[in-house]
């Protein structure tokens, strides 16, 4: 029988779920694998993070009873969340937990919380406030980030754009040379962790040319910083003799790179072309969809079909799984909205499996069946949309859904 997991929140809400819920989905998993439901109903569950503890926390996009963050606690250690906070009255996704602190990000701070010995908040209602008045156009604003061992936080400023055009998403519109919006945003910037109200003035412009970044993660094998960028949209709409509509739904690539401080990932004079595995120019730029652009740019480690949605990143540490998953990367794709008249595409966990912080072979589907269907013509159908992950102590893998609030518990039965 399988366990019922139900969680009593505080603020007078009942949450119960079950891996055979007629409300869940079927999970597919490699062979050995199990998955089960630890929590539903939470509304847009953005990123998560697991507690040495086991806690739960839940980073929300848009406010449930007022509160913005989730704590879910097993006190007694049955295998039943059964106790509940809730606290911080702003949305975002960036939250993390490293050295004793309890990080989170609205779309233009950056706060931490400290623990104490029991791992209880110190100041639930008074975080520290470590960076501020970044910028927030409303697009692309979550400020989706990662710690490194030496005290700095890596925070991704999205392009408040989709390729810097002197009248953003409008057909014939040019993109504008140099870009205006690098300077604040499109990039990774560096902050330190113990440090007061920084600024961008106190941080560093770690890496540029970034369109967004909403998944982040520091690899301790290498020590360097990992992420995924969401790539343009609109080739096949505004440039329809260059571009078909098939093409315009796996273009550009959605990429995943390893960047150094100071690299430069194109955006937006180029995207990444999959299929002819070389930087493009872009159109607004001069570009016919063949002539390559930014020669200073990286290219990433691997490109993936575009408009895939890669929401979230993990480099896998623990030692549950299989040792081929030591030191590889988990990416939770969120799926795409813009497709279309293309079916829809993502949905779904994949893994690459790499070793010295370079992949070792081609990246497979992990996790799939968050969707609920075959194949996603309507996005308003879709079930669940994988969103945030997670490593907990024991290795056990954790993914949110910000369609209808899960968490799932992925496990491996050795």
């Amino acid at each position: 029988m399988q366990k019922i997991l139900c969680s009593f929140l505080a603020l007078s809400w009942l949450v119960c779920c079950s891996a055979q819920s007629p409300e869940s989905v079927a999970i597919k998993t490699p062979a050995g694998f199990s998955t089960v439901v630890v929590g539903k109903d939470f509304g847009r569950v953005r990123h998560i993070a697991i507690n040495s503890n086991g806690d739960i926390y839940m980073k929300l996009e848009k406010l449930l009873k007022g509160k913005g963050i989730i704590r879910l606690r097993d006190k007694n250690k049955d295998g039943v969340m059964d106790d509940t906070l809730a606290f911080g009255n702003y949305i975002g996704s960036g939250i993390a937990l490293k050295n004793g602190y309890l990080y989170a990000s609205s779309n233009s701070e950056v706060f931490r919380y400290a623990l104490d010995a029991q791992q209880n908040l110190v100041s639930p209602d008074q975080p520290e406030r470590i960076v501020t008045k970044l910028i927030d156009k409303r697009q692309h604003a979550n400020k989706t980030f990662a710690l490194d061992n030496s005290g700095n936080i890596y925070v991704n400023i999205g392009a408040p754009s989709n390729v810097c055009q002197e009248l953003d998403r409008q057909k014939g519109s040019k993109g504008m040379s140099p870009c205006s919006i690098l300077d604040s945003a499109a990039g990774i910037w560096q902050f330190k962790v113990d440090k007061l109200d920084q600024t961008y003035a106190d941080g560093i412009r770690y890496a540029t040319g970034i369109r967004n970044s909403m998944g982040l993660d520091w690899n301790h094998e290498v020590n360097d910083l990992y992420i995924t960028i969401h790539g343009r949209d609109m080739l096949f709409q505004d440039f329809p003799a260059m571009y078909n509509q098939k093409q315009g739904a796996e273009l550009p690539a959605e990429t995943f790179y390893r960047v150094k401080k100071g690299d430069d990932c194109g955006w937006p004079y180029a995207h990444w072309d999959h299929f002819q595995n070389k930087k493009i120019l872009n159109p607004e730029y001069g570009g016919d969809g063949k002539k390559e652009g930014a020669p200073n740019a990286i290219s990433p480690l691997v490109g993936f079909p575009g408009h895939l949605a890669p929401n979230a990143l993990l480099i896998y540490t623990g030692d549950q799984f299989p040792a081929r998953y030591k030191n590889g990367a988990f990416i939770a794709f969120h799926g795409s909205w813009n497709r279309s008249p293309e079916p829809q595409e993502g949905f779904y966990i994949v893994f690459i499996p790499m070793k010295n912080g370079i992949p070792t072979g081609k990246w497979e589907v992990f996790a799939d069946g968050f969707s609920g269907l075959e194949k996603v013509n309507n996005l308003g159908a879709v079930k669940h949309r994988p969103c945030g992950l997670a490593q907990g102590a024991d290795g056990s893998l954790y993914v949110s859904d910000d369609n209808k609030g899960y968490i799932w518990k992925i496990k491996y039965n050795q």
